[in-house]
């Protein structure tokens, strides 16, 4: 078939044990972003599998490629799922891997969604990289890929021509930021609000909220804590105190703490009240002044300045980013 210049080609890979969400959900935010392009479509959607026989995810979803590997047209993009399958057996299947370092140089973007990121790291080609992946199997591909500059707590990034998201509905969220950089903040607006999604997370959030992460990694007692200093922002939030919150002595609570965590008590809560901030500045009209107040910093300009450092945008930018 031969596509308009206009167009661009995206390629996604299926594969068998691949994760569906992965692929599903961000062809369906490529193709929602075709349906406002005025009867003009902005991309080519195509799937590429080994063969053109039949693949099924882990779910048992059903995918019958359109092209296989060496049938594939040129391609603007390059989408890679994750999945049990790439973790297990493609990334060593030296027929893809030979075809990705051909196809890769000739690709404007390659995407990796969640574990998609070790069929890409083990083309070599992603060494000294900066990648993210599904926080639950961070640690493994650290182990297999030491070569890889690992940030595990980030939403997607961007190095270069490669992109790397973390688990599952992530995936959306960086097809999302394709959208934008291809088109713009009105039709990325668009597609998000058809598809019931946030505008635009930032890439430099979490994979999950604190509370959450606060909740895979503790105890009862420590899970307890966090919801505590949720209804407890506004005040002075000391080791001292906390420690008595849950009937520790100091000492111990900051081993405790450290071992739950990774972090110190100070940087947690720090977290904690951005985290809030962010909550409370696209649900409410506070003036900066208000919010920063609420969540426990002692002024305006050093909320800030520590907002800033965490999401690389000030208070207000965020708010107009991405309140409804």
């Amino acid at each position: 078939m031969n596509v308009p210049p206009s167009i661009r080609t995206i390629g996604l890979l299926a594969y068998d044990d691949m994760q569906a969400l992965d692929l599903v959900g961000p062809l369906d935010v490529f193709g929602t972003a075709n349906s406002f392009g005025r009867g003009v479509p902005t991309y080519r959607l195509c799937v590429i599998g080994p063969s053109t026989r039949v693949v099924r995810a882990e779910n048992g979803l059903a995918v019958m490629p359109e092209y296989a590997l060496e049938d594939a047209p040129p391609l603007d993009t390059l989408l890679i799922p994750g999945g049990a399958g790439a973790r297990h057996g493609m990334n060593c299947d030296a027929r893809l891997l030979t075809w990705l370092h051909e196809r890769i140089p000739l690709t404007r973007r390659v995407v990796a969604v969640c574990t998609g990121v070790y069929i890409l790291a083990a083309t070599g080609l992603l060494e000294g990289r900066t990648v993210t992946t599904h926080w639950q199997f961070a640690d493994d591909l650290a182990r297999r890929h030491p070569d890889l500059r690992l940030e595990p707590d980030r939403l997607f990034l961007r190095d270069g021509h490669f992109a790397t998201s973390g688990g599952l509905t992530a995936g959306m969220d960086l097809a999302l930021a394709l959208v934008e950089e291809d088109l713009g903040a009105p039709a990325a607006l668009s597609v998000a609000r058809h598809l019931v999604m946030y505008v635009r997370r930032p890439g430099n959030q979490a994979q999950f909220s604190v509370p959450l992460a606060a909740q895979a990694q503790g105890n009862l007692r420590m899970s307890a804590l966090v919801d505590w200093l949720i209804a407890h922002l506004d005040g002075q939030l000391s080791i001292e105190r906390m420690a008595e919150q849950v009937a520790m002595s100091t000492r111990h609570f900051r081993r405790v703490f450290a071992e739950t965590f990774s972090v110190t008590p100070a940087r947690f809560v720090e977290r904690l009240r951005l985290e809030q901030a962010c909550l409370r500045l696209t649900v409410s009209r506070a003036s900066v002044e208000r919010v920063a107040a609420g969540v426990g910093f002692n002024s305006a300009d050093a909320f800030r300045r520590a907002f800033r450092t965490r999401y690389g945008v000030t208070p207000n930018e965020y708010r107009e980013r991405f309140s409804s």
